[in-house]
């Protein structure tokens, strides 16, 4: 039983598949009231992750604010990600023509703002691409960071990258930004890449969501293009684990520590040092996932698809 009012929430990403199974978990909490969705460009350009958003929130018929984000990172050229989402960021299914409008005058710092600043309840923030829209939030509206209730990351590397040698993409396509994110003294949570590679989506699970309805239906086709692991040897389903460690905290283990982001550095840009040894001698500024139960997120996942059929 709900005994609660659902956490006023924010997302900003850049679907990309992943970030669409996310994005659709969030929409179908009862926990969650996704008020403002910020697409970025990351997995893919600006103009296609927005298109992407738009595309799903029109299949799943929903309609919270859209507000399109940054098209590059604050001070590098943007790298995309479309070798492992394909070439528009969600092939693999044939969506309805969108109808859900978009903001494209408003800035997501000042969406952010207005959203934080209508809400009685604290917001719940959410990044599962990089961080330039939530950097520039922070710092045009530090005011109003009293007001968010946590941080919730998909993002960083307990050891190498995927992005850079120790670089992960959503923390490595803009240092900058997630070196303003983890200084702002925010209480965040992360869950880093190898958690993600923990939890996996294998191929009896994969069957199980195939026939949850026409959602179930609509992620097993676009997970079949989708280069982030393969059928056959189990999905990796990152940007699920920040709903997870909202809607399911109990999947994992967490640690209070601190979270550096190298930015000055020729070859280690973008890398995240998660201080789990304490050698930087400095206070935590994150609680980090460490572990998952990747039987408990697999069995939470695919309940929480199945809501999503209600739509």
């Amino acid at each position: 039983m709900i005994t609660s009012a659902p956490a006023p929430t924010i997302i900003s990403t850049d679907p990309g598949i992943d970030d669409a199974v996310a994005i659709a978990i969030a929409l179908g909490s009862p926990l969650m009231d996704v008020q403002l969705i910020c697409p970025i460009a990351g997995n893919v350009s600006v103009e296609k992750t927005t298109l992407n958003t738009r595309l799903l929130l029109t299949f799943l018929n929903q309609s919270p604010r859209i507000v399109q984000g940054s098209r590059k990172p604050l001070l590098r050229p943007l790298k995309d990600a479309s070798g492992v989402h394909g070439k528009t960021g969600m092939d693999g299914y044939p969506f309805p023509e969108p109808n859900v409008p978009v903001d494209t005058v408003t800035s997501t710092a000042v969406a952010m703002h207005e959203t934080v600043m209508t809400n009685s309840q604290p917001v719940t923030l959410i990044g599962i691409g990089p961080l330039t829209d939530i950097a520039l939030f922070i710092h045009q509206y530090p005011d109003d960071l009293k007001k968010i209730k946590q941080l919730v990351l998909m993002g960083g590397a307990l050891g190498r990258g995927n992005f850079g040698v120790l670089s992960e993409f959503n923390f490595g396509t803009d240092p900058e930004a997630a070196k303003i994110v983890f200084n702002s003294g925010l209480p965040i949570r992360v869950a880093p890449m190898e958690v993600g590679r923990q939890a996996k989506i294998l191929p009896a699970t994969s069957e199980k969501i195939k026939h949850l309805g026409k959602v179930g239906d609509m992620f097993y086709a676009l997970f079949s293009k989708y280069r982030g692991g393969s059928f056959k040897t189990g999905l990796n389903m990152y940007d699920a684990l920040a709903m997870a460690m909202i809607l399911a905290p109990t999947c994992f283990t967490e640690v209070q520590t601190h979270v550096a982001i190298e930015t000055r550095g020729e070859l280690t840009a973008g890398a995240s040092l998660i201080d789990l040894k304490g050698y930087l001698d400095k206070e935590p500024n994150a609680s980090v996932a460490v572990d998952v139960d990747s039987k408990r997120f697999e069995s939470w996942f695919v309940e929480a698809i199945g809501k999503t059929a209600n739509f």
